[in-house]
């Protein structure tokens, strides 16, 4: 079921009215958890005579989940754009502490009323087999007493965005934040590079040690909720709450052996032309984002404004209801883009269930891969427009495997128009085969990532070294093989404390390589019919979570696979493509 047609594509688009509610009062908004109860109470005790009666409570129990949803996202979106307001803080902190640990009881309730319900199998079984089966696997992890720990996770989480959206350097007397001091890798002086690189590794090693004291923590209380839910550790445990149905933790070991047998070498293979191309007799770290042409790094846009103009021409030259959603957005006041202190690194785009319209959140600071970025999060708001007619809310939240190709393949499909942000002939080139190795680069790191995970939390009761050791191994093993680190093995084992994904969303990362693999097939389609692959990929898209994984990676015409065969065809079209530039 969908509910995307060219027809509803503009209402999609362009409405920035949330739809009537049937449930709770126009005016009700979320203040405390006495004014909230007494909605779950009458889900809980609602008889249920019939299918159509229990398809009724599924949508006035979505509603109200959707309400709570949203006012949650937005006191995110408000904590991470000022880190240092404690009074964001503390109104986030509020709902973590005070209104989901009361919401957890009732939820497990109103799962168990449904399941049980006699009328359950009267259901669609087409429309609603993908919900079911989700709602089953809650069931089976609930346990009562990870509410508080899930509560203290939460806490401690919030703490790494405040640790690093206050870290700043200070550069030629003027202090930038990280990703403002990052440009300048980009820099045709090796100098500048260098100085630059050191300044940020020496800032990030300032807070090691209560990063690491912090993830010690995280660890601690991931794996005690692992074994109160019946798993052995937090990995198998995630891999139930993510509810990963299509694939197991072999399959993940499985595909890094692939990265490393098939994409690994490609790397190796750039970097040795890049050092070559800079005539330098070893690469250093501060030597892999300057552009090899020796040319002053590439600067797309001046001011977060014009960034988002770009795009929505961008979009709109792709396609106009691409373009209308970031049109929507920005009257809405739904974008905060530029890099500033004591913002929260990083950048998502959070969907808003009620309302349906998404907010974009970024660090800009004028580089190509802030355009890779707004281009990324621009795919993932044009999903949740696409979906934000679906009737339940979990059907607006497919698994990241999905979420991501969203993204993924918006950035691809989107390079045949960025012109727009650059002009000259000989930049758009740059830019296009800076872009390419990047999305090569991603299957290392992201099995880096990925297979450290996987250590990390079958082992919960390692020593900080040991952590660090493993780390090291890990990240040589995928990455930067032809580089010298020479000198600078003090920062190696610290790298992995600057992604964020290990703190606050542990195990979502394995599902980047996944969708860019799907991201390149959905590319490859455009290429040979854009107004078919284009149209393809809105049709999965829409489906929401209404489908498996492969039935939505089928709509869209690619496979949901990741074996070596097939990575090593698709990468080695990324790689023509980057010849013929």
């Amino acid at each position: 079921m969908t509910f995307y047609s060219s027809a509803t594509a503009a209402d999609l688009a362009t409405d920035t009215q949330r739809p009537p509610r049937q449930y709770l009062p126009e005016e009700f908004s979320v203040t405390d958890w006495a004014s909230l109860e007494p909605f779950f109470v009458e889900l809980r005790d609602r008889p249920v005579a019939s299918a159509e009666a229990l398809e009724r409570w599924l949508l006035d129990r979505s509603e109200l989940e959707s309400v709570l949803s949203e006012d949650l996202a937005w006191r995110y979106i408000r904590m991470t754009c000022d880190t240092q307001d404690e009074g964001r803080s503390e109104a986030f902190q509020y709902f973590v502490s005070e209104i989901e640990p009361n919401v957890a009881p009732y939820d497990h309730a109103l799962n168990e009323k449904m399941v049980g319900s006699e009328f359950l199998p009267d259901l669609d079984p087409a429309r609603y087999r993908v919900f079911i089966r989700s709602v089953r696997q809650a069931l089976n992890i609930y346990r009562a007493e990870n509410i508080p720990l899930k509560t203290d996770i939460s806490t401690k989480q919030q703490q790494y965005a405040a640790i690093a959206g206050a870290m700043t350097v200070t550069l030629d007397g003027e202090e930038v934040t990280l990703p403002r001091a990052a440009d300048r890798l980009k820099s045709p002086d090796r100098a500048v590079r260098e100085e630059a690189w050191r300044a940020i590794q020496n800032r990030r090693l300032q807070d090691a040690k209560p990063l690491d004291a912090l993830f010690t923590e995280l660890i601690g209380l991931r794996h005690q909720m692992a074994l109160n839910a019946g798993f052995s550790n937090f990995r198998d445990y995630m891999f139930a709450a993510l509810g990963r149905f299509d694939y197991t933790p072999q399959d993940c070991f499985n595909f890094h052996r692939a990265i490393r047998e098939t994409v690994v070498p490609l790397i190796d293979d750039l970097d040795l032309e890049r050092r070559q191309d800079l005539t330098l007799p070893e690469l250093r770290p501060w030597d892999l984002d300057v552009d090899v042409s020796g040319k002053a790094p590439l600067r797309p846009f001046e001011t977060g404004e014009e960034l988002l103009e770009k795009t929505i021409t961008v979009f709109q030259e792709l396609d106009p209801f691409l373009g209308d959603c970031l049109r929507t957005m920005r009257q809405m006041g739904h974008l905060d883009l530029e890099s500033r202190k004591g913002k929260a690194p990083g950048g998502y785009n959070y969907p808003l269930d009620e309302t349906g319209v998404p907010f974009i959140f970024m660090n800009a600071t004028s580089s190509l891969r802030d355009v890779v970025t707004m281009l990324h999060e621009g795919g993932h708001a044009v999903h949740s427009f696409l979906t934000r007619r679906l009737p339940l809310g979990a059907d607006k939240h497919p698994p990241s495997e999905v979420a991501e190709l969203a993204s993924m393949s918006m950035e691809l499909m989107s390079m045949d128009h960025w012109d727009v942000f650059f002009e000259d002939a000989d930049e758009l080139r740059r830019a296009k085969k800076t872009h390419l190795e990047s999305v090569l680069e991603t299957f290392p790191w992201v099995a880096t990532i990925d297979k450290f995970q996987h250590w990390v939390y079958e082992n919960p009761q390692h020593t900080e070294q040991e952590r660090h050791q493993r780390w090291t191994a890990v990240f040589d093993e995928f990455n930067q093989r032809t580089v010298s680190w020479k000198g600078l093995e003090n920062y190696k084992p610290y790298l992995w404390q600057k992604q964020l994904h290990l703190y606050e969303v542990p195990f979502y990362y394995i599902e980047y390589a996944m969708a860019q693999l799907g991201a390149i097939a959905v590319w490859r389609n455009y290429r040979q019919d854009a107004e078919q692959g284009l149209e393809a990929y809105k049709r999965a898209l829409a489906l929401g979570y209404t489908a498996p994984i492969g039935e939505i990676y089928a709509a869209a015409g690619i496979r949901f696979d990741f074996s070596t065969e097939y990575l090593r065809t698709l990468a080695d079209f990324v790689h023509d493509e980057m010849a013929r530039l």
